[in-house]
């Protein structure tokens, strides 16, 4: 009897260290084996019963596994118990020694008192009531059964069980008794939708097969980062990335960055931009050279090198000012036309002949320098004489001192094809051919442009 004692204190120190769950929905079965003992009533008046639970002189107990029990969870705390006992009558109280058979069958309803109080997960109290059918010493009636009992859980499935109680009667066939139990319990049946080893209870993600590290939810790339938490579940990645790779390390997640193989700054999107001109290297035309985005990254070429930006070059294999968007003045001046005529006065030939006199030179040198500054623009060298002379004489002298100074400008370097040569011997005076003076007038040479 002491040992029992003993076993009974033990229990409850176990309750301070177990540290699993009772029995619920997701552990609906429970088989228990154990030893009882049956104490029948000693005296009339509280006290002395309670005396007598306390006591041990008149306990009866087998030493062998005499009580079984089958229980499923209904629901919000309550079961349902089946149990079976057997003992041996040895001791009935003040009425004497006997030796007689004792067997049980009973059904119980258990509530279990955390869900009033409060879940401790190890430690499950209970109260129950329920009818038990009681055979004695060749005497059997139906019994009422009331008590409470606690289990105490050392895992997920296996725990001890002590549930106490009275049997009492009402047509006095079997005296009023106590009823005390200590034995171990298993439960099992728990529900495990998705079958990943996890009670529905305690899995954050039933319906999905995970891992027990991340309370049952899933880490579908592996790499500790469970996927509710996991910005790319697929793709084993970095924690820093929440759980996206950065395969560049320039700590942008490759889902975010432009340029995934390539370190990158964020204000570009993961891309770099060796240039600093704004352009990421991707979409940079030239790369290591700064450049305008409009041009593709590269530098404004200038093809003709006249200052002007082929982009701003209206004409950019050709030199001109900027003034004229790059293209060369095709529009002499007044003032150069009028230059001009000023240096075709002072063009001078020998008498009767297509050479030039001393000085004039100098005039023709002049005529280029306008020709060159206006590069674009086209003349006609006009010759014309006085009226002295047959008339076909003039034409042919007027042609070829046209041609003299056609001649010579393009040997100072202006193009041919600029030029063009007329003789109209006496045919456009501009004066009197009576007078000397008039006829001096006559004798000329004039430049025009002729694409003004």
């Amino acid at each position: 009897m002491k040992q029992l004692k003993l076993a009974v204190i033990a229990l409850f120190t176990l309750v301070t260290v177990s540290n699993v769950s009772a029995q619920d929905e997701n552990n609906p079965w429970a088989v228990g084996f154990g030893v009882n003992i049956v104490d029948f009533y000693g005296g009339n008046n509280f006290s002395d019963q309670m005396k007598d639970w306390l006591g041990n002189s008149d306990w009866n107990f087998l030493p062998s596994i005499s009580r079984i029990t089958a229980e499923k969870y209904l629901d919000k705390g309550f079961s349902l118990q089946f149990a079976g006992s057997l003992n041996k009558i040895t001791h009935l109280n003040v009425e004497g020694d006997v030796d007689a058979l004792y067997y049980s069958l009973g059904l119980n309803v258990k509530y279990d008192l955390n869900k009033l109080v409060g879940e401790t997960a190890w430690f499950d109290p209970y109260v129950y009531l329920g009818g038990n059918y009681v055979s004695f010493d060749s005497n059997s009636e139906g019994m009422l059964n009331v008590g409470f009992g606690f289990n105490t859980w050392f895992n997920d499935s296996f725990g001890l069980s002590f549930q106490t109680g009275t049997i009492k009667g009402f047509a006095d066939e079997v005296k009023t008794h106590y009823q005390s139990s200590l034995g171990v319990v298993i439960k099992f049946g728990g529900k495990d939708t998705d079958g990943d080893g996890i009670y529905d209870k305690y899995d954050q993600c039933p319906e999905v097969a995970g891992l027990k590290e991340f309370n049952g939810c899933p880490d579908s790339d592996g790499d500790g980062i469970k996927d509710s938490d996991d910005a790319c579940p697929q793709v084993a990645g970095l924690a820093s990335m929440n759980g996206c790779p950065d395969t560049d390390g320039d700590g942008i997640a490759d889902k975010d960055d432009m340029c995934p193989n390539e370190k990158g700054t964020k204000a570009n999107k993961g891309c770099p931009d060796t240039d600093g001109d704004g352009v990421v290297d991707k979409d940079d035309k030239c790369p290591t050279v700064a450049g305008p985005v409009a041009n593709g990254g590269c530098p404004w070429p200038d093809t003709d090198g006249d200052g002007v930006l082929d982009k701003d070059d209206k004409c950019p294999k050709e030199v001109g000012p900027a003034s004229n968007g790059g293209c060369p003045e095709s529009v002499i001046t007044k003032e150069a036309e009028d230059s001009l005529g000023e240096f075709a006065k002072a063009i001078l030939f020998n008498t009767g002949k297509s050479t030039f006199k001393p000085g004039v030179t100098e005039k023709l040198d002049g005529i280029v320098d306008v020709m060159n500054k206006y590069p674009n623009a086209k003349f006609t060298i006009e010759g014309h004489t006085d009226s002295t002379g047959s008339a076909a004489i003039n034409a042919k002298l007027s042609k070829s001192r046209a041609m003299a100074v056609r001649d010579y400008l393009v040997k100072k370097g202006v193009d041919t094809t600029r030029l063009d040569a007329q003789g109209y011997g006496e045919g456009q005076p501009i004066a009197t051919n009576d007078t000397a003076e008039g006829r001096e007038q006559n004798r000329r040479v004039v430049v025009k442009v002729t694409n003004k």
